[in-house]
């Protein structure tokens, strides 16, 4: 069973009252007693039980059942973290009953109410019910690999093989201090792990053994030669997706990529949501350090099993993440970051074993977090300015991460300046009617002449419009004059004289003008299609518009104009796939030849694998704490016009 097409009607308040009567009439708000139904036992509680997982969790009447399944691991889709905003954690209630709600109607049409579609946020559990929940999309398309620069290969990670001659009555030495006198440019000092092994492993091997270090600490020696194999994990802890590259550190080549939905997905799809979560639940801290740490153990479980390597040959990983995502990792309050004045706990995460983060490699392993610039500039755009050389080229050049929190980078290898601008998630398919993440099925690249013509990821059937997606179709659709600079559909008879061949697709849901980009079939109902709203515009205009007046201040703080800009680096997965000339279209970017706006790929993860082959790139991502000025958009007095003056597209 699949979800059901959104059908994107929002309905006068009017309109859903006399829905909501009608509904009441048939026994979907006051379910009669035939109903199939089961009352909760005498326990006080009821049982949900959630399909295809066969997994059931006995929860107090009148828990949701987004509620419900995230307590028991099951993960549904959700924007929004439960508050009823995105309308995309649609469930099935296959026996119980469940009332219709008011979103319920607005999210729905009455043939999916009918057959007990609801929206998991707000739907109540008062008696059993059994819950088809429709499969989530874990593995969306993600950029892997990025712009970097070469480094000279040395990284923290250091193997050493000796022969030590054995103890006697006149060479008492400890077996410590035998290895450390044969490696003795070293300052080398022992954890308890390596220690516990050192006795059983030098004599069973005959003296003859591998030292482990990391920086100066031996973590563990190992019986004969080994030094061919070592290993560490790069991981870019994204707020929506993680990506894991398992490195050999002796070449310093990639041996295995795969990437993930965050799990932490389900307590909202921006940082905004999941720091709120926190604040009103207090297990909710705890819940969302495990599910980072879950995330990021099968990761590397995943990438360890395609190159054939024994996590235990894995003896350091780095982490890029922003700052939300780093502290939720370690279990610290994210609360400061999400009040003003918007402080930090650290900008230095401490060096932690990798176990502390979930991830089952060497006992010994260390964990190297990157540092933040702010609350809203974290250790993931320290790794991209890393990656990218921010610092060292000496044109002036734009770094834009763009996503819900989209973070801006300016400079010319003298002077940095960074900002933060919130985009919301419209970038990510959030509060767009048809939106959804860039997984299969979903239309990624549109072009409009005689006929609409769509690239769908998958090359399968139309489900919905990612991010790229959504910025091609608006860029198009101005280009040809169906929207004007305002962002406003134009009327019929406009929309007749500029594009004839398009202009019947512009049509009206409940009361509101919409573009169908694809339908089953041209007898089907336009609420069954995949379209572009009204509403879905504004959500893609206000999200430019915070990038726009991001850049466009950061510009003037640096004494340029648009046109001195040499290089504009679009970052992040959803960079990787934007086309350059929609975004400049749209005003997304400034008004630029497109051979100088570069999609720079997954520069987080390029800079976290730097900092595992490099020590001097590790220290160089320190210094950038000193280097980078960062701007706050928020205080200064001019935003909100200069925000207003960048919400129209440029014409």
């Amino acid at each position: 069973m699949t979800d059901p097409e959104p059908s994107g009607v929002r309905m006068p308040d009017s309109t859903v009252e006399a829905d909501l009567a009608g509904y009441r009439r048939e026994g979907l708000i006051d379910p009669p007693a035939t109903r199939d139904t089961e009352p909760h036992d005498g326990s006080g509680r009821v049982e949900m039980t959630f399909l295809p997982a066969e997994r059931s969790v006995r929860v107090p009447p009148g828990v949701t059942v987004f509620d419900g399944a995230s307590w028991n691991g099951i993960a549904i889709d959700s924007t929004c973290g439960g508050h009823g905003t995105c309308k995309k954690c649609k469930v099935q209630i296959l026996s119980g009953a469940v009332p219709v709600g008011r979103l319920d109607a607005r999210a729905f049409t009455p043939d999916q109410l009918r057959d007990g579609w609801r929206l998991a946020c707000i739907a109540q559990a008062t008696q059993n019910l059994r819950v088809h929940v429709p499969p989530l999309v874990t593995r969306p398309k993600a950029a892997t690999v990025g712009v970097g620069r070469q480094v000279i290969l040395r990284p923290a990670v250091q193997k050493r093989y000796v022969e030590l001659d054995e103890p006697t009555l006149s060479d008492q030495r400890t077996d410590l201090a035998r290895l450390t006198d044969a490696i003795d440019d070293l300052e080398l000092q022992a954890d308890l792990h390596a220690l516990r092994r050192l006795p059983k492993v030098l004599r069973e091997a005959d003296y003859k053994v591998t030292a482990v270090v990391v920086d100066e600490m031996l973590i563990d020696v190992e019986a004969g030669d080994t030094t061919a194999r070592q290993f560490g994990i790069a991981f870019d802890l994204g707020t929506t997706t993680v990506v894991a590259t398992l490195l050999d550190l002796t070449t310093g080549t990639p041996v295995a990529v795969r990437s993930m939905l965050n799990r932490q997905q389900p307590f909202g799809g921006d940082v905004i949501t999941r720091i709120s979560a926190t604040m009103m639940d207090p297990t909710a801290l705890d819940r969302l350090g495990t599910a980072a740490h879950e995330t990021l153990a099968e990761l590397s479980a995943e990438v360890c099993a395609e190159g054939e390597v024994d996590p235990a040959e894995v003896y350091e990983i780095a982490l890029a993440g922003n700052a939300t995502m780093t502290a939720l990792a370690l279990g610290i309050d994210p609360e400061p970051l999400g009040v003003a004045p918007f402080v930090m706990t650290c900008a230095t995460p401490p060096v932690v074993l990798a176990s502390a983060l979930g991830v089952s490699v060497h006992p010994g392993a260390r964990a190297a977090l990157f540092p933040a610039l702010g609350a809203y500039v974290g250790g993931d755009i320290v790794a991209g300015i890393l990656a990218t050389g921010m610092d060292r080229d000496k044109r002036l050049r734009l770094f834009i991460d763009v996503g819900t929190n989209c973070e801006i980078v300016l400079g010319d290898g003298e002077r940095i300046l960074s900002t933060a601008a919130p985009a919301g998630p419209a970038f990510e398919g959030g509060a767009i009617r048809c939106g959804m993440r860039a997984a299969e099925g979903a239309i990624e690249v549109v072009k409009l002449g005689e006929d609409v013509e769509l690239g769908v990821i998958g090359d399968t059937t139309p489900m919905g419009i990612c991010g790229s997606g959504l910025v091609d179709v608006v860029a198009e659709l101005v280009k040809i004059g169906l929207v004007d600079g305002t962002g406003r559909f134009v009327q019929d008879n406009e929309a007749k004289a500029a594009a004839p061949a398009l202009a019947d697709r512009l049509t009206m849901i409940g009361k509101e003008r919409v573009f169908v980009l694809y339908r089953p079939d041209p007898t089907a109902d336009p609420a069954d299609s995949v379209y572009l709203s009204q509403r879905d515009i504004r959500e893609l205009q206000f999200a430019k518009a915070a990038i726009a007046t991001g850049w466009s201040l950061l510009l003037e703080e640096f004494g340029v104009e648009p046109r001195d800009v040499q290089q504009v680096l679009l970052a992040g997965s959803f960079g990787s796939y934007l086309s350059p000339a929609a975004a400049v279209r749209i005003g997304l970017v400034p008004r630029l030849p497109v051979l100088r706006i570069v999609s720079a790929g997954n520069v987080a993860g390029e800079g976290a694998k730097m900092a595992l082959l490099s020590l001097r790139e590790r220290a160089g991502a320190a210094a950038l704490l000193e280097e980078v000025r960062y701007v706050e958009l928020s205080d200064r007095s001019d935003f909100n016009d200069k925000f207003v003056d960048q919400l129209s597209f440029p014409t």
